[in-house]
């Protein structure tokens, strides 16, 4: 072996060396993964007691609470809430200018953005958009027709 081929060997062995080793000498990209996924797990967190707070204040509403308990699992719910948004306050280094209890009223009485309010709208629009397109039925066969059909899909007959 001439020493060419011992320095190759040994670069080759050097550079898998680091690419093995490279997560242990990468202690940032670690560290900001697993900040990232705290992170989201707090503003879940906070989510979620957004939503217990707005149905638990709707359930009342309707008189599915008794008036005895709706005060002591607001208060339990607002409570966490709060120590959710100082520990997002804590993580994100922001000075709180407002206690963490008034920004979370602020944010139930703001009503929280709930999904599937979205999405039962982008239903109802299809359901709208449907029913101006239905024609009714054929008279022959009993399928449905759209407005603009001359003809019966199904059974060919000529709609008036």
């Amino acid at each position: 072996m001439d020493i060419g081929s011992i320095f190759l060997i040994l670069a080759l062995f050097l550079l898998t060396a680091l690419f093995v080793g490279q997560p242990l000498f990468d202690r940032k990209s670690a560290a900001g993964r697993h900040s990232t996924s705290e992170l989201s797990t707090l503003l879940a967190e906070r989510d979620r007691i957004l939503n217990a707070i707005s149905e638990l204040d709707f359930d009342y509403t309707l008189g599915k609470i008794p008036a005895e308990d709706y005060p002591l699992q607001r208060g339990q719910l607002v409570q966490r809430g709060a120590e959710v948004l100082r520990q997002l306050d804590e993580y994100q280094g922001q000075a709180a200018s407002d206690s963490a209890s008034d920004r979370l009223e602020t944010a139930i009485a703001a009503g929280a953005v709930n999904p599937d309010d979205e999405l039962e709208a982008m239903i109802a629009a299809r359901r709208l958009a449907r029913q101006e397109k239905a024609g009714g039925f054929c008279p022959q066969c009993g399928g449905p027709v759209v407005r603009s059909d001359r003809f019966c899909p199904k059974c060919g007959t000529a709609l008036s």
